[in-house]
């Protein structure tokens, strides 16, 4: 076991666990956090994607010990109050279907933006690539993504 120190959604948490612990299972099982979903354990569904710093990264795989002092933001830590451009705008798409996989497509889609405000459609489809949507919602995913850049908030 080691003790650290976390800045998770702009507060600092302390956790002790053993290092190889991933970040999912230290955000669902010791913070609480359980926005962030477990998928498929192996980091190719997207189900369980955070913020490490501005990156969008599989907390599945990402062992704690990796994370030092990076800045870390989960679905819960987006926005205070869903007023995010990409959550508003997957609202007024009305992109979830059971929404199981929408955290960590939010996540996804909001790092995209943040480093590339106005993407073509290649760079939607690069960055979202590896996000699974088992209920096929990927074309209203890509037109909220759009959505959110053109927006005034982005």
């Amino acid at each position: 076991m080691a003790n650290y120190t976390l800045n998770i959604n702009g507060k600092k948490q302390q956790i002790d666990v053993d290092p190889t612990t991933p970040m999912l299972w230290v955000l669902r099982d010791h913070i609480k956090l359980v926005g962030t979903k477990f998928g498929c354990g192996i980091a190719q569904c997207g189900a369980c994607t955070i913020h490490l710093g501005d990156n969008a990264v599989r907390s599945c795989q990402l062992p704690i010990s990796a994370v030092g002092d990076q800045k870390i933001t989960t679905i819960e830590g987006l926005s205070e109050n869903g007023d995010h451009p990409v959550q508003q705008a997957w609202l007024e798409i009305d992109v979830p279907q059971c929404g199981y996989c929408q955290a960590g497509q939010i996540m996804s889609a909001s790092a995209l933006l943040k480093r590339t405000p106005n993407p073509t459609d290649e760079e939607i489809e690069t960055a979202m690539n590896g996000n699974i949507c088992r209920c096929g919602t990927y074309t209203r995913i890509k037109k909220a993504i759009k959505t959110a850049a053109n927006s005034e908030n982005a």
